[in-house]
């Protein structure tokens, strides 16, 4: 640079300068490695522990693919495990799964007790396969006997992606908190467009209308969401209403979908 350019520059052009230099010193802080936070030793250790953990979960995407590649048409039914027998949420979802079975239709269930058995039993009096979706969790997670395929899961990660890229509809039965993890799951995909648009049916019109409402009341009044995004979901109560309500969602363009439909974009 000339003197005379050093002349012109002015100012301005020392502040700037001087006010870049900070930018360029904080693009070269280096980020911590793991070794830099623990000793060598235990750094082996813990990326040895997280490579084995990333490994387990591949090995359930890779089981999970090879026994449900083949169900489709499918089903996915998700109830609470804590509806015993004999209660009337029990007896709906026995029926509607038979109903679905009969209808040509694999139904997925987490594989545990209450309403999940109850979508078991019923699709295995039916001639159509029954999965159970088994999960290893310290408490009310034991496998119901109503099962022609059957996998077991480590992880929750894997088992909420097998729920969701086999199945041709959601079908939600009374629950809680994992019933509505999943509820919201299906929700939150379609409504992102990370998923196909497929039918999600609420059935029980009084265990279902306090929360439709709230949705309507907080979420939509708020503009959390838009106005359609409710209707991404429908209430019904009648078993053989929510088989015709799946067949009508389907009629023009069928049950499988053609490899470049990808049911789910992040896989």
């Amino acid at each position: 640079m000339s003197p005379s350019d050093d002349a012109t520059r002015g100012p301005a052009a020392d502040r700037n300068e001087a006010s870049s230099q900070p930018q360029r010193k904080r693009r070269l802080v280096r980020v911590p490695g793991l070794r830099d936070i623990l000793d060598e030793d235990r750094a082996t250790t813990t990326k040895a522990r997280e490579s084995w953990h990333l490994l387990g979960i591949m090995s359930e995407f890779y089981e999970a693919s090879e026994k449900l590649a083949q169900v489709r048409p499918a089903v996915s039914v998700f109830g609470s495990a804590r509806i015993k027998p004999g209660h009337p949420y029990y007896q709906t979802t026995e029926t509607l799964s038979r109903l679905l079975s009969e209808a040509g239709f694999s139904v997925i269930s987490g594989g545990g007790p209450g309403l999940m058995e109850a979508c078991n039993k019923g699709a295995h009096a039916g001639p159509s396969p029954s999965v159970g979706l088994n999960i290893d969790l310290p408490m009310e997670q034991l496998s119901n006997p109503y099962q022609n395929i059957s996998l077991w899961f480590r992880h929750f990660f894997p088992r909420k992606v097998a729920f969701m890229k086999y199945t041709s509809a959601y079908v939600v039965m009374p629950g809680g908190y994992g019933t509505l993890d999943e509820l919201f799951e299906a929700l939150t995909l379609i409504q992102t467009r990370q998923s196909q648009r497929l039918p999600i049916i609420l059935v029980g019109s009084e265990f279902w209308s306090g929360l439709l409402q709230w949705i309507r009341d907080q979420l939509e009044h708020h503009q959390l969401i838009d106005p359609t995004d409710i209707d991404l979901m429908q209430v019904l109560d009648d078993p053989q209403a929510v088989v015709d309500a799946i067949f009508d969602f389907h009629e023009h363009d069928g049950f499988i979908q053609p490899p470049t439909a990808a049911q789910l974009r992040t896989l």
